[in-house]
């Protein structure tokens, strides 16, 4: 007896939890579908103030479609949890390289090459006014002989004589050029340094004169 009493008692306990379960259930049912009614009703009166008509078929057509699409949301879910792994995974590194962009303009700041770059663009105005298109033409046309010009310029022994020919210009100007009488002049001109100097004037003048003879012809 004893023991029917305490598998009674276990039964009637259980009976017990399981009325209360579904009493609890019965409850969250109920909460449920008054929080579901009044959203539907709040849904009807929002659909009646915008004039929007739902048509059941299209609801329906867009169920199915829904659920003949699950397989592509889940695979568009996947991707958006890469492409949000990623950003996580990028975000240093692109830190990393904004900083470091950052460094590299402030030092390029620094050197001056936008400076410089201003200066380039006020130079090329200057070069927009100051020249016709007459003018491009033609230096367009004389371009070859001007860079043959200019290699011929920037020989070593060429750059080597004309920095010779300033230093020397800049000499003579410092102070007071001394007076020679004609005495003296003629003296000078037996000197070794006059002679090599005529020489080379001379050398020069003749051979300038033939080039630009051949030139002319």
């Amino acid at each position: 007896m004893d023991t029917l009493e305490q598998k009674l008692d276990q039964v009637l306990d259980h009976v017990n939890q399981q009325r209360l379960r579904a009493e609890a259930t019965d409850d969250l049912v109920t909460d449920l579908s008054l929080i579901g009614k009044e959203v539907y009703n709040d849904s009807v009166i929002e659909l009646e103030k915008q004039d929007i008509e739902i048509d059941p078929d299209q609801l329906r057509q867009l169920g199915v479609n829904l659920l003949k699409n699950i397989k592509n949301f889940n695979e568009m879910l996947s991707l958006v949890d890469s492409m949000m792994d990623l950003k996580q995974d990028a975000s240093p590194i692109l830190n990393e390289l904004i900083i470091e962009f950052t460094k590299n303009l402030h030092l390029l700041e620094k050197k001056g090459y936008f400076e410089f770059a201003r200066e380039m663009g006020t130079l090329a105005d200057n070069i927009v006014t100051g020249f016709t298109p007459e003018d491009l033409r033609t230096l367009s046309g004389n371009i070859v002989p001007l860079l043959h010009t200019l290699k011929n310029m920037t020989r070593p022994e060429l750059l080597e004589t004309v920095n010779n020919a300033i230093q020397a210009l800049d000499e003579s100007q410092q102070g007071t050029p001394p007076s020679y009488s004609l005495f003296k002049v003629m003296r000078e001109m037996n000197s070794p340094e006059m002679k090599s100097a005529m020489g080379f004037m001379i050398t020069f003048l003749k051979k300038f004169s033939k080039i630009n003879n051949l030139s002319n012809n």
